[in-house]
C-alpha cells in the first residue's frame, strides 16, 4: 500500500472521529451552526471513501480496454465530492430556514464548544498533511479532500464567532443566520471543486509554468535536433501526458533520431516523474521555424 492510499484511508478514520466529536457538540448545545458543521463532516467521510476507491482504481495498470491507464478515476471522485458538498449546503440551508421560522432555545454549553474546537484542530493538521502528500503525488483526489477539510476548518471558525455572538448578545437568531452563511460558503467551495475536476476530465492543458518547464527540458536535452513544435499537454490524475513534433536533419538516421527522443524522454521523466511522452519525428523540410528552438 503506497503513501497516497494510506492517507486516503486515514481520511476516513479522521472523518469518523471528527464527526463524532462535532455531533456530540451539537447534541450538547442544540446549535444549528454546530449541526451544519457536523453535517459537512459527514460528507467528508463519504468523499474520503470515494477518494480511496478512486486512488485504488487509478493505480491499476493500463489494459486492453484502457490503454492510457485509469488515472482519470481520481477526477470522478473529486466531482462526486463537489456534488456532495453542494448537497450538504442545501440541507444546511433548509435547517437554517427552519431555525428562522421556528424559534428554538440555544444552550451555550462550553463542553460542547470545546469538543467542536478539538475537532477543528484535528481537521487543520490533517488537511495540511493531506495537501502536502496530495501535491507531492500530484493526486487530484487527495488535494480535493484536503481542500474540503480545510473548508470545514473555516466553517468551524465561523461557527465559533456565531456562538460567541449569541453568548454575548443573547440574540438567538445569530445561530441560524450564521448556519446560512456557512452553507453559502460550502456551496461555493463545492462548485469550484466540480469546475476544476471537470476541467481535468475535459483534458485541460497543464499550467503555463509547467509547459514552460517542458519546453526548457526539450531544448536542453534535444541536442542534435533542430526544433520542436505543436507541443500539447494534458493531466490525467497524477500523470502528465506530453506530445510534440521533433524536427531533425533529413539525413539523420533513425537510430540517431531515436537516441535524441530517448534523451528527451529521460530528461522530462527525471524532472516530472510519471510523465508520458510521445514524440513525432519529422525531417527538416517540415520545420515551422517556431515553437521550441533546440540549444
Amino acid at each position: 500500500m503506497d503513501q497516497s492510499m494510506r492517507f486516503a484511508l486515514g481520511s476516513i478514520v479522521i472523518g469518523i472521529l471528527v464527526f463524532t466529536l462535532k455531533y456530540f457538540a451539537f447534541a450538547l448545545t442544540g446549535s444549528i451552526a454546530f449541526y451544519s458543521d457536523a453535517l459537512e463532516t459527514s460528507i467528508n467521510i463519504a468523499s474520503a471513501s470515494a477518494a480511496a476507491g478512486a486512488l485504488y482504481l487509478a493505480r491499476k495498470p493500463a489494459d486492453q480496454n484502457h490503454p492510457y491507464g485509469h488515472y482519470k478515476a481520481e477526477y470522478f471522485a473529486a466531482v462526486l465530492e463537489g456534488v456532495l458538498i453542494v448537497l450538504a449546503a442545501i440541507l444546511i440551508l433548509r435547517k437554517a430556514y427552519m431555525g428562522l421560522t421556528e424559534p428554538y432555545e440555544l444552550e451555550v454549553n462550553f463542553q460542547g464548544i470545546a469538543l467542536n474546537f478539538l475537532s477543528s484542530v484535528i481537521n487543520l493538521f490533517w488537511a495540511m498533511a493531506l495537501m502536502r502528500i496530495g501535491r507531492a503525488h500530484r493526486s487530484p483526489a487527495l488535494q480535493a479532500d484536503a481542500r474540503h477539510i480545510m473548508t470545514d476548518v473555516y466553517t468551524s471558525l465561523g461557527v465559533f464567532v456565531g456562538i460567541a455572538a449569541v453568548w454575548a448578545t443573547g440574540w438567538q437568531m445569530f445561530d441560524p443566520i450564521l448556519a446560512g452563511i456557512v452553507a453559502v460558503n460550502i456551496m461555493w467551495s463545492g462548485w469550484k471543486l466540480v469546475r476544476e475536476s471537470v476541467g481535468g476530465l475535459m483534458d485541460e492543458a497543464a499550467p503555463e509554468e509547467e509547459q514552460e518547464e517542458i519546453r526548457a527540458l526539450i531544448s536542453k536535452f534535444g541536442d542534435g535536433a533542430l526544433e520542436a513544435h505543436d507541443l500539447r499537454t494534458r493531466h490525467a490524475g497524477h500523470v502528465t501526458f506530453v506530445d510534440f513534433h521533433l524536427v531533425v536533419p533529413g539525413e539523420m538516421s533513425v537510430l540517431d533520431a531515436h537516441a535524441i527522443c530517448d534523451r528527451i524522454e529521460e530528461g522530462i521523466a527525471e524532472k516530472m516523474p510519471g510523465a508520458r511522452v510521445t514524440i513525432h519525428v519529422e525531417p527538416e523540410n517540415h520545420a515551422k521555424h517556431s515553437g521550441i528552438v533546440v540549444l
